[in-house]
């Protein structure tokens, strides 16, 4: 992963590790953390059922999306859900970044950011095009997180798109992410796969020639992730043309002291369910 993407994702991240999650979702009317993050992070989608919801994030077994999606839809609302979840963004951010929130340098990066969104082609990124047609937040630091997470989840949609292409189904990207060591070993029960699903999605990969008898990756297995994470990144080129090589630097630039406040701060775990590495 391209560096600039680790700090987007960092800067978007927060928000599924802060404690300030349990009460703003609870008093958005959901119940329980998993209802909370279903319902706010596909919330820009509108009430969508539970298949949509499982398909867009990929990942997730059907069953554990089914225990929140559609139920949140009949204690709450969309839009409770995302002004939930932006609550949640604001106190954390506000909270670890301290004076940055309001820096010079804070504007410009939300600046830019959001002026990459704009720019961002649609066809093909669901998710990312419904978290781009909701409104640009006033205040730079949560333009700059608005931006960090339209900018995620066009990656994630390219990803999807390159697991896809290479055959690897949802359980299978879990089993890969914990055998290079990216994703904690509970990850089978953070993502909601049964035992059974989880040992027949390990057995398909053997078959495959992509992992060992013992869990870990094989050669092949590890070339044919890193093609993945290529076609990934070459998908995700587009969100960054049109900033230009400089722009691109210095976005990178501008984003290396908040994610390096937000590390400090301890609310991000190593390893995580993301898979995402220390930038």
């Amino acid at each position: 992963m391209d560096r600039i993407w680790t700090l987007i994702d960092s800067y978007h991240t927060p928000v599924y590790f802060a404690p300030e999650t349990e009460t703003a979702y609870r008093e958005a009317g959901f119940k329980g953390y998993w209802m909370g993050y279903f319902a706010s992070r596909s919330a820009a989608l509108g009430p969508a059922p539970a298949d949509v919801v499982t398909a867009a994030f990929y990942n997730f077994a059907p069953a554990r999306v089914a225990r929140a999606i559609p139920d949140a839809w009949t204690l709450s609302s969309p839009r409770a859900a995302l002004t939930a979840r932006a609550s949640v963004a604001d106190q954390v951010l506000g909270r670890v970044l301290g004076e940055l929130t309001h820096s010079p340098d804070t504007a410009r990066a939300a600046e830019a950011a959001v002026a990459a969104v704009h720019a961002c082609p649609r066809a093909g990124r669901t998710l990312f095009a419904a978290h781009a047609a909701l409104p640009v937040p006033d205040q730079p630091h949560l333009a700059l997180w608005w931006a960090a997470t339209a900018l995620r989840e066009f990656r994630g949609d390219g990803h999807i798109a390159a697991l896809m292409a290479a055959g690897v189904d949802g359980c299978e990207a879990n089993v890969i992410s914990v055998a290079l060591g990216t994703a904690p070993q509970r990850q089978r029960d953070l993502r909601g796969w049964t035992e059974q699903e989880w040992d027949q999605a390990r057995e398909r990969l053997r078959e495959r020639g992509w992992l060992t008898p013992h869990g870990t990756l094989t050669d092949l297995g590890r070339t044919e992730r890193e093609r993945v994470e290529a076609t990934t990144d070459r998908l995700a080129a587009p969100a960054l043309a049109p900033l230009g090589p400089h722009g691109t630097d210095d976005l990178t630039r501008l984003l290396e002291p908040l994610a390096e406040r937000i590390l400090a701060s301890g609310v991000l775990p190593f390893p995580n369910a993301m898979a995402l590495p220390r930038p």
